[in-house]
């Protein structure tokens, strides 16, 4: 089992959200003004609906920090959702709706998990699969950050592209096209990260390998549909000779030519960058409705509107940060076990000096 993990419990209109994370060294110093800059990050966006007007996301930590240091016990950490005052009646645990949904949106966990789960309201589904739950995944992933920035890690994300455009300007242009018409829009995201040393990882097993870790990691985020590593999808029209990433030596030392491979090779880091790039599907809930089925009934219907954004790729790039975050932490915490920083830290470095080419 790793010794890093995380748990998330929490509705998207609920009271609270919360989460369990289990496995960090003690002695991290915690930055909370940092981990909040981070949650306030995931709430921006030009295509970003009411519910961020509402919300001002903050993590308060309810255990696992003392005097400002992690302990090495597991992080309690709770998010609150101020939107709750106007849900309480519906979502009331010892209460059944008044308005229970039964039109599933196409694109949502609606219509599998109602009829996986043998529910009939489909609120039951929607409450937890909404993306809302990726506060979690943002909380986690600036604590993963801060272990990481410590042992000289960094990660970024940049936006690519939103809808058709690819500059900040006309990707404005085109959410004020989208929201005028009342759609949704998806993008490309590329996400990075620095400092990670030769041998990360494993070859050993299918579900050892780094880049596997990741891409499942990324997959599980709310409407990410695809994740490719360096040149990607790109590699199908490039001759082999042209595709590895050939050592040359250059100023003295040895370095790469190129970094096609996106920093992994064989399930482990090679020293280079990890280079990365996701696509997020539009938003499925849309403001004009898709034709449904009415799950009750078995007659045809018009899919119910739940308040949405017309895109929220800047928000996914913040997610997918913290989430490549979190596996190169567990990785890093995998091969170098250790309970406190201070022996991490010593191990990580002598590693990192045994594994520079001469």
């Amino acid at each position: 089992m790793d010794s890093l993990r995380f748990l998330s419990a929490g509705e998207s209109h609920g009271q609270a959200l919360t989460v369990i994370l289990e496995g960090l060294p003690a002695g991290l110093i915690i930055d909370k003004e940092f981990v909040n800059t981070e949650m306030c990050r995931r709430q921006s966006g030009y295509g970003r609906g009411k519910r961020m007007q509402i919300e001002s996301d903050t993590v308060q930590i309810l255990a696992g920090v003392r005097g400002g240091e992690t302990t090495g016990a597991p992080l309690s950490l709770l998010v609150k959702n101020r939107d709750f005052v106007n849900w309480q009646e519906e979502l009331a645990p010892d209460k059944k709706s008044k308005r229970p949904l039964t039109v599933p949106r196409p694109g949502h966990a609606d219509f599998a998990g109602a009829l996986k789960y043998n529910r009939l309201d489909i609120r039951d589904i929607l409450e937890r699969a909404s993306a809302r739950e990726t506060a979690c995944r943002v909380a986690v992933g600036a604590f993963c950050k801060l272990l990481l920035c410590h042992l000289g890690v960094s990660i970024s994300s940049r936006i690519e592209q939103i809808g058709i455009a690819k500059d900040e300007l006309a990707q404005r242009r085109e959410v004020d096209k989208a929201r005028a018409e009342q759609d949704t829009l998806g993008g490309i995201i590329s996400v990075q990260a620095t400092g990670m040393p030769v041998g990360i990882g494993s070859h050993i097993q299918w579900d050892k390998k780094l880049d596997g870790e990741i891409a499942q990691a990324m997959l599980s985020i709310p409407a990410i549909k695809g994740v490719e590593f360096g040149l990607g999808f790109a590699y199908a029209k490039t001759r082999g000779s042209k595709a590895q990433d050939a050592f040359g030596f250059v100023n003295s030392s040895w370095q790469r030519k190129s970094n096609n491979a996106g920093g992994i090779e064989g399930g482990m880091s090679n020293g280079e960058p990890i280079n990365l790039r996701l696509v997020m599907k539009p938003i499925p809930t849309i403001p004009r409705p898709l034709p449904s089925v009415d799950i009750r009934t078995g007659k045809a219907s018009i899919a119910f509107v739940e308040r949405s954004d017309t895109e929220a790729v800047e928000a996914a790039s913040v997610v997918a940060e913290g989430m490549l975050a979190f596996i190169l932490a567990r990785a890093i915490l995998r091969q170098f076990s250790a309970d406190n920083l201070e022996d991490l830290a010593k191990a990580w470095q002598v590693y990192r000096e045994r594994v520079k080419l001469p």
